[in-house]
């Protein structure tokens, strides 16, 4: 495990290199789940946006890779909201999906942020209608608030969201 790395024995997350601009846009460009939820991912998505992600200020983002492949197959990141809160968001490529590969960095990336940065809550929005990503939620342990009604317009699908609403507390570890 490399430095600024968390890993289980399935996979790692490890902070973007300038290299892993090429496996971004492999994952991301097309992918209609990416494109339906993450309205603020361009489509088409190109090696400049990908540079521009890696070089994002603000936010401390991982690739998440396979140990056995060494294969990125996605991305989580934190970024700081307030005094002690931190909201994670995170993306799959389309074959990773399924598999338990988010809910894994998800519990990873989050005891990461509440035993060793100090972070007091973790939280999480997601569509009400993205039910996978609210099923890696709860699996990793998060629990469900309420829904943020009519909180964001999103252009791809030509309408305000709800979005679900989640959080994980140092006490919820178990």
């Amino acid at each position: 495990m490399g430095e600024g790395s968390l890993s289980d024995p399935t996979l790692t997350l490890r902070p973007w290199a300038t290299g892993d601009a090429e496996a971004i846009v492999e994952c991301v460009d097309g992918d209609p789940e990416i494109a339906r939820w993450l309205d603020q991912v361009p489509q088409p998505y190109s090696l400049e946006d990908a540079k521009a992600y890696i070089g994002e200020p603000g936010e401390r983002a991982f690739a998440i890779v396979e140990n056995a492949t060494g294969r990125v197959v996605g991305s989580i990141g934190c970024r700081l909201l307030d005094d002690g809160v931190s909201e994670i968001g995170y993306w799959l490529r389309a074959d990773a999906r399924g598999r338990g590969v988010a809910t894994r960095a998800l519990e990873l990336l989050s005891r990461w942020a509440l035993e060793q940065e100090g972070i007091e809550r973790v939280q999480l929005r997601a569509d009400v209608e993205n039910v996978a990503s609210r099923r890696v939620a709860e699996k990793a342990g998060f629990r469900p608030e309420g829904v943020l009604r009519s909180a964001h317009w999103n252009p791809r699908l030509g309408r305000r969201t709800d979005w679900a609403m989640y959080s994980l507390l140092p006490g919820d570890l178990a």
